[in-house]
């Protein structure tokens, strides 16, 4: 029904990218709002830094992220229909072929809830209901990770398999809540992107703490002259690209891959924006040649329920290859385990307690349920 998990991508350090004065200062590279991923690498990053480098954690307050499936499971809870005591809530997974699929099955796991495809679901009534070996049982939260076109084929694609048939049906009647819900992705699009800051000061009266990055919208006639004659130093995307693709980074372009965009730009400008070049923030990471710099990225994950909500931390994304700036893992990229200190003079580190809904999830798992 509303929306329920997002991210706002910024770069991750105070020497992200310079400013007039050429200081540090942060970024908003980009939104996610259709379907983010990616936090499942947050919570095993700080899982495995736990585990190797115990003592970091004695000696410094290291604030905890292993309680966001806790807070996802009652974000997702609390966008339930009015009248559901309590409600049942799954995770619709395109199955395991899908890339992220590992999330799919963690997060479920962790939030003690079912996973499910689209042909474990089937509507009755004008209510959406999943298999069970017990029979069929009421859905009344669905946390989808599966693309808007492929939700209902009665309603979207026709030839999908990966939705119900009638979901759309039951999400009008208020029966069953979509997070995130239908058409948040527009958000997603790159030429959404440059009217953000407008939106926040005309809808809550305020300027955004974090600025965006400067950009050309190349369906204007201006920002397109200005772009075709500076393709080599600017970063020019499809405004409905994602994973890296479909983007030119000038500076480390070729003269025939600038050539070749410039034709693409060319043909379908409406379909592009450019930016300048940001001089990300730089990480010492260990790579296969000894610990070098290398360029980063922060994508804090937000959840807004009842009330906005998120863990005091994120995933920081590496480009791992040497001086690229695309992090994004389909291009190669890894990620780092981020901290937030927290104030307050420095105790051991306790043994962390198993949450709630991991507790709830072994129980399930003792009786058979997942």
């Amino acid at each position: 029904m509303c929306r329920a998990i997002f991210t706002r991508t910024s770069a991750a350090s105070t020497s992200c990218a310079p400013n007039a004065q050429g200081e540090g200062e942060y970024f908003v590279l980009e939104d996610n709002l259709r379907v983010p991923s990616g936090v499942s690498y947050m919570l095993e990053d700080r899982k495995m830094m736990m585990r190797l480098f115990p003592e970091l954690f004695s000696e410094n307050r290291v604030a905890p992220v292993a309680h966001y499936p806790d807070l996802l499971l009652e974000t997702l809870r609390a966008s339930a229909p009015p009248a559901t005591a309590e409600p049942t809530v799954v995770v619709l997974t395109p199955g395991m072929y899908n890339s992220a699929y590992f999330e799919h099955a963690f997060l479920a796991q962790q939030m003690g809830v079912e996973l499910v495809e689209g042909q474990d679901l089937f509507v009755k009534d004008n209510f959406v209901y999943m298999r069970t070996t017990r029979g069929p049982k009421r859905v009344d939260v669905i946390y989808r990770r599966v693309d808007d076109d492929f939700l209902d084929p009665l309603a979207f694609r026709p030839n999908s398999t990966l939705g119900c048939a009638g979901l759309l049906n039951v999400y009008r009647s208020g029966n069953v809540a979509l997070c995130n819900a239908i058409g948040t992705g527009v958000a997603d699009d790159k030429s959404i992107y440059p009217y953000v800051p407008k939106m926040i000061e005309f809808y809550l009266g305020e300027k955004p703490i974090l600025k965006n990055v400067p950009t050309y919208m190349c369906r204007n006639e201006e920002d397109l002259k200005y772009t075709l004659a500076n393709l080599k130093d600017l970063v020019v995307k499809e405004v409905h690209g994602a994973g890296g693709y479909g983007m030119l980074v000038g500076p480390a372009s070729t003269t025939a891959e600038i050539e070749d965009f410039r034709a693409a730009l060319l043909a379908n400008p409406a379909g592009y924006i450019a930016q300048p070049t940001l001089s990300l923030s730089t990480c010492p990471t260990y790579v296969e040649s000894g610990i070098a710099p290398r360029h980063i990225d922060l994508r804090p994950f937000v959840l807004s329920g009842k009330e906005v909500q998120m863990v005091p931390g994120g995933l920081t994304r590496v480009a791992l290859k040497e001086g690229s700036l695309v992090v994004n893992s389909s291009q190669g990229g890894g990620t780092k385990d981020t901290w937030i200190l927290e104030a307050g003079p420095t105790t051991p580190a306790s043994t962390p307690l198993p949450s709630q809904s991991q507790t709830q999830s072994q129980t399930q798992s003792q009786v058979g349920g997942n």
